[in-house]
């Protein structure tokens, strides 16, 4: 046989690894097409469409964004990272070493077709990022966070490699898509989340069984009995340059005890907004209104996860708040005077009443909503020192994500 020329076999050899480096770094898809930074679904809406993106993040490029352009008939879309054959009829997150941020429920999903609540739900214009901590390409712990708007959400540990995470999104309904940018960078964005999450922290005033992070609340109490009430105090009271706030429910928990409403300063800190003078609470789980009583009446729709709750009043023009109201109150815990012993269902508050304080003012309209639709208002008398924003929870579980200053974005 003749022997072959060295240089043919050496080009060969070059064409060989030209060919390996390109199905190395060659993007993957399935029922999705690409037209440039925009990915779109072209399946059926049974059948799931994946996206794997050519190269791993890198100490170079740890994080990637989607923004979604629209979120079709049902908005499933996953944006996270898979091992470089994940296979492409399954979403991200949904096959061990993966892990997503899925926009229809808020909830990640980590190596499980089970998913646990992780953040916010997304809508047409969100920005969902993803990226790896670049700490993790030296001590080979990977802890990869999440981002909406450029504003962190969570982070997770994982078990893998960064070097074997690939950028990757899915999507499942019909008329999904999105834009893809795989060179955005992460840094100064993060920087000004910490800030915004040290700011808002101080926003609060008293904080009784409630944990916070970031812009969520999470009750930590034991649930176990209506003495088990968790409460959030806003440190100043609505004014008319703020004038109602909102919640959204990022989980409902076992029970959804979730009350959000108005109430004085120093209110007793293991009373559901509501339930006590001074108050006024639209309770989630019956959605019953309740004011200065254990007992609500019939006022709107229940609430459920992913319901966003919005309180507020209505002030006349003429309005002006007692001006000693700007002081920082969070340390302060205003002590009822000492109670006779009683067993009612809902403690009676009429003794819980501080002497000398005059409890009651000039009235004003305090309105609720329900995902952008008026549930109900209700004339109240504003109690001395105004009306504090209160969110009390009572159950394992429960989880809200708060916003004082909805007006300023």
């Amino acid at each position: 046989m003749d022997e072959i020329n060295p240089h043919y076999r050496f080009m060969n050899w070059r064409r060989r690894i030209r060919e390996v480096r390109a199905v190395r770094y060659r993007e993957r898809f399935k029922r999705m097409m690409r037209d440039g930074e925009v990915l779109s679904y072209q399946g059926n809406s049974d059948e799931v469409g994946c996206y794997v993106a050519p190269r791993p993040l890198s100490k170079g490029n740890c994080y990637f964004e989607v923004t979604i352009i629209d979120t079709g008939v049902r908005g499933m879309i996953a944006v996270g990272l898979v091992p470089q054959y994940y296979k492409l009829d399954h979403q991200p997150g949904w096959l061990p070493h993966s892990v997503a941020y899925h926009a229809d429920d808020g909830k990640l999903y980590n190596g499980n077709t089970i998913g646990q609540q992780f953040g916010p739900k997304c809508n047409c214009g969100d920005r969902i990022g993803c990226g790896i901590y670049l700490e993790a390409f030296e001590d080979r712990q990977t802890t990869v966070f999440f981002t909406k708007n450029g504003k962190e959400v969570g982070m997770v540990v994982v078990p893998a490699s960064p070097e074997a995470l690939y950028p990757a999104v899915g999507m499942h309904s019909l008329g999904e898509e999105v834009q893809l940018d795989l060179q955005v960078e992460w840094g100064m964005e993060k920087e000004d989340g910490l800030m915004i999450v040290d700011s808002h922290e101080d926003e609060w005033g008293r904080l009784h069984d409630v944990r916070f992070t970031g812009s969520v609340l999470e009750y930590m109490g034991k649930g176990k009995s209506i003495v088990d009430v968790g409460l959030a105090q806003a440190r100043l009271p609505l004014n008319t340059r703020c004038h109602y706030y909102e919640l959204e429910i990022t989980d409902a928990g076992e029970k959804c005890y979730i009350a959000l409403g108005l109430a004085r300063r120093g209110y007793p800190k293991n009373r559901h907004p509501g339930w006590s003078r001074g108050s006024i609470a639209y309770h989630a789980d019956d959605g019953k209104l309740f004011q200065g009583s254990g007992v609500g009446d019939a006022f709107g729709p229940r609430c459920f996860e992913g319901d966003v709750m919005v309180c507020g009043i209505m002030f006349p023009q003429d309005y002006i708040l007692d001006s000693g109201d700007d002081r920082d109150d969070g340390d302060s815990e205003l002590r009822p005077k000492q109670q006779r012993v009683q067993n009612d269902l809902y403690m009676n508050d009429e003794d819980e009443e501080e002497d000398g304080e005059e409890l009651e003012g000039r009235k004003v309209v305090v309105f609720f909503t329900r995902n952008g639709k008026v549930v109900g208002r209700k004339e109240v008398a504003v109690p001395a020192g105004g009306f504090y924003p209160t969110i009390g929870m009572m159950s394992t579980g429960e989880n809200v994500r708060v916003d004082l200053h909805p007006l300023s974005g």
